[in-house]
């Protein structure tokens, strides 16, 4: 149980997705705007996360390495991906249309989200077993979901800062991301 708590903390502080291996930065930056949003899209990406994995782990270890096909991961990959985008993506319009709306186009961008391959990705390159994995994913993306919800308050304080004209804007909230992903670095070493 020890082992399966330091694989969730680590991926959601110190190899956090979006702070630490700047992946996942797009719906980062987009999404975090508001904070019913950025949740939305936290859930979201945790629920990709966590299918993909459950699905992506048995194809390689029982499909692909077998039949010497590994090189094939990432299309492979991405193709579940998409399908699990694809089921969130209509529950959510079925469901919760004022979310769907929200989360616009980065609803569907997250079939190349890098966060969300990466997990999968890392998953076999770290070794882990098929409950590590599921582990990993959920760390990920409540890592995920932490980094959005965090900035989602740091741009909300933006909006009301006197910034000089020339950093308003967008130089603002990449400053403002900055600082947010070195704070993260105070967790660096804890699980490693």
């Amino acid at each position: 149980m020890k082992e399966i708590m330091v694989i969730v903390l680590a991926a959601m502080l110190t190899n956090n997705f979006v702070l630490s291996k700047f992946m996942g930065i797009c719906p980062f930056l987009g999404v975090s705007k508001k904070l019913d949003s950025a949740t939305g899209m936290g859930i979201a990406v945790t629920f990709v996360m966590i299918c993909a994995t459950i699905v992506t782990y048995p194809i390689y270890h029982g499909i692909l390495v077998p039949n010497e096909l590994e090189y094939l991961k990432t299309v492979v990959f991405i193709l579940v991906i998409a399908l699990f985008v694809q089921i969130v993506e209509t529950v959510l319009k079925k469901t919760i249309p004022s979310l769907y709306k929200s989360l616009g186009v980065y609803l569907p961008l997250i079939t190349t989200n890098c966060a969300v391959l990466g997990v999968t990705v890392l998953n076999i390159d770290n070794d882990f077993t098929f409950i590590q994995s599921i582990f990993n994913a959920l760390g990920g993306g409540l890592g995920f979901m932490l980094a959005l919800i965090i900035f989602s308050g740091v741009r909300r304080k933006l909006e009301y800062a006197d910034i000089p004209e020339t950093f308003k804007g967008v130089p603002a909230t990449l400053i403002a991301a900055s600082i947010v992903s070195v704070s993260f670095m105070g967790f660096s070493g804890l699980f490693n």
